[in-house]
């Protein structure tokens, strides 16, 4: 009998862990980044998520950010829901002192600016103006610190969040986990940006030509066709 009851104690445990870890994982910043599952679920009626993996320095990302994201987001709000993650074809590496330094396509003026996006990107919960915000910056990020005080005036946005972060280890630990997110990509990344809708990275040309269209196309794919889209 004890034996038996040491053995049940033991599967008790060993059911406790597994399910911990399946919530960790279900729930991780990382995993939400990265992970395709939880669209196989989503409703006909959600809005479909735009992941934009971008650098914040790169014309593409620019240009797709200024006039194909902000656009088809002022069009139809309630048909996109969208994640940012500025990293890019970066390189991270952790130093002798576990202090982490990256190494960026566009040099270290765009390592700072990544850094800055994604404190903001973190800091800012409200879609509409963090949408604003990183559309406002990455149209002139060569000097990263004055563009965001810039805009940050202009969208009445309170900086000294998005500065602590900054200024502290957690602005490259957000890198970082971005950066994880990045490399995560199946099919690895080739070109930046690489934008995927519902987590997926077909029609890459077309998305960052007519991102309202392919928006429609994957709403229409689950449902009927959204009004704005007819």
């Amino acid at each position: 009998m004890l034996v038996n009851k040491k053995f049940i104690r033991f599967l008790f445990i060993v059911l406790c862990v597994l399910i911990l870890f399946l919530i960790v994982r279900h729930y991780s910043d990382a995993s939400t980044l990265s992970g395709k599952d939880e669209f196989i679920l989503r409703p006909s009626d959600a809005p479909v998520y735009v992941m934009v993996f971008y650098e914040a320095l790169c014309p593409d990302s620019k240009n797709f950010i200024v006039r194909q994201l902000q656009p088809t987001y002022q069009r139809a709000p309630q048909l996109i829901e969208i994640q940012f993650v500025p990293y890019g074809k970066a390189s991270t590496f952790t130093n002798n002192d576990g202090s982490l330094r990256f190494e960026c396509q566009h040099g270290p003026t765009e390592c700072q600016a990544n850094i800055i996006h994604a404190c903001s990107i973190e800091a800012i919960h409200d879609s509409t103006i963090r949408l604003n915000f990183i559309s406002c910056m990455i149209r002139d990020n060569m000097i990263p610190k004055d563009a965001f005080h810039r805009c940050a005036k202009e969208y009445s946005i309170d900086i000294e969040s998005i500065q602590k972060c900054y200024d502290s280890p957690h602005g490259s630990e957000l890198l970082k986990i971005h950066g994880e997110a990045t490399n995560a990509l199946r099919p690895k990344v080739s070109f930046i940006p690489t934008v995927t809708l519902d987590g997926s990275q077909g029609r890459q040309a077309s998305i960052l030509k007519d991102l309202f269209k392919e928006v429609c196309k994957v709403a229409a794919g689950r449902g009927p066709m959204p009004e704005i889209c007819e």
